[in-house]
């Protein structure tokens, strides 16, 4: 996806925050004027705002609203007003692709936060940077999207300088989850589960490669059909396989269903999963029967970091309908880098937004380094985060909690 982590800057938000839609086009300098002759600047997002992933989305676009309420209110770039447009997705990399070209025909549009899923992201990228426009996501994991189809094999190669992410990658969320199984948790056959996806498949494949390494055997495997419900099949094969666990690479519309359907199938163990089932849904969609059951996540949780108290209070006080969900610190501070581009570009030249907005901004990113709401935000050579913390949580009495947050360590 998907679901990474330190001083915040406060934030004063009151009222509730509403989302300013889209600009005008072929403006010379990326931004026409808003009220009281400064420039607007927009700031895009891309997210499944409905449909299943919806709980996920909304989060992403509230997050990011915030930090442009506060960019505003604090007139972080003298001169510029940021404004959000959100386009959804639905988690549909066709729909993805279209609102990716409809964000560079925007002239005002000088970055996009977003999307949620590994997939979606693949059909983005290239658009996004033939428009030299920045994007920059905060829960894409999959390798690919930033070292290169060939980063298997050790040969990263950056695909798109425009591409961004302040989630860390599956390459250290799938080690970090073996290892915390095989060594912590005690586990040593495992049965692994993919949804075919790109983010499932990708982040289930590195996960059992390193169990293998760690000693640790891998009992059987399948795959499952996004929006099956029914997954007695699968289940049988778990509870006879001698599983004492299972791995489920994908997003948690199955994965609760499927947890429920291995448990009551005979098979009592848990079911780990990445940062796509990291969600309260999940739990729901269990029918309370995950307890027990193992997720990892991007960074630390937001909870517990000093750096996001002034983000949670100030998500709380704005009134937003939805929580901030797994990605809400990450969509911050994404939007927040844009910012910090965009002051930086405003600063060089200045005090004007140049013509030559959007590559200028691409080209800031690179340099961009603060500390957000998940910890020390800035980007190495491949548009990744610096920041590789990881956490392990696990589902006790019917609520998700933390177990262990770390730094994998290959």
């Amino acid at each position: 996806m998907r679901k990474s982590s330190v001083l915040v800057v406060s934030i004063a938000v009151a009222g509730a925050l509403t989302l300013s839609a889209c600009g005008e086009r072929g403006e010379k300098k990326g931004g026409s004027e808003a009220a009281g002759g400064s420039v607007k600047v927009v700031i895009g997002v891309d997210a499944p705002l409905t449909g299943k992933l919806s709980a996920l989305g909304l989060g992403i676009k509230n997050s990011a609203d915030l930090a442009v309420q506060k960019a505003n209110k604090e007139k972080t770039v003298p001169g510029v007003t940021f404004e959000l447009e959100a386009l959804d997705d639905q988690a549909n990399p066709t729909s993805g692709q279209q609102n990716a070209t409809k964000f560079v025909g925007e002239k005002n549009v000088l970055g996009v936060v977003g999307p949620l899923n590994s997939s979606v992201s693949l059909t983005m990228q290239k658009v996004f940077n033939d428009g030299k426009l920045t994007q920059v996501s905060p829960a894409n994991t999959n390798p690919q999207l930033s070292l290169g189809a060939d980063w298997g094999s050790q040969k990263f190669a950056r695909p798109y300088a425009s591409y961004f992410r302040t989630a860390t990658t599956d390459v250290v969320q799938g080690k970090f989850a073996a290892q915390y199984l095989y060594n912590e948790a005690k586990k040593t056959k495992v049965f692994v589960i993919d949804d075919k996806k790109t983010y499932g498949a990708g982040l289930a494949n590195i996960f059992q490669e390193e169990f293998k390494k760690l000693g640790g055997t891998v009992v059987g495997s399948d795959h499952i059909n996004p929006d099956d419900k029914d997954f007695s099949a699968v289940a049988t094969k778990v509870k006879s396989s001698g599983a004492d666990s299972v791995y489920y690479g994908g997003e948690y519309p199955e994965a609760g269903p499927l947890s429920d359907q291995i448990k009551k199938a005979g098979a009592a163990v848990p079911l780990f999963g990445g940062d796509g089932i990291y969600d309260d849904e999940f739990i729901k969609l269990s029918n309370n029967n995950s307890n027990g059951d193992l997720a990892t996540s991007v960074g630390a949780p937001v909870e517990e970091i000093d750096s996001a108290k002034a983000f949670i209070a100030d998500y709380k006080a704005a009134g937003y309908k939805d929580p901030y969900a797994a990605y809400g610190g990450y969509s911050y501070d994404a939007a927040w880098s844009i910012i910090e581009a965009v002051k930086a570009v405003v600063a060089d030249n200045g005090g004007k937004l140049p013509d030559d907005a959007r590559g200028k901004v691409v080209e800031a990113m690179s340099k961009v380094s603060f500390s957000g709401v998940t910890g020390k935000v800035s980007f190495d050579q491949y548009g990744d985060t610096t920041n590789k913390q990881l956490t392990v949580y696990t589902v006790k009495d019917g609520k998700w909690a933390a177990v262990k947050s770390g730094t994998y360590s290959g």
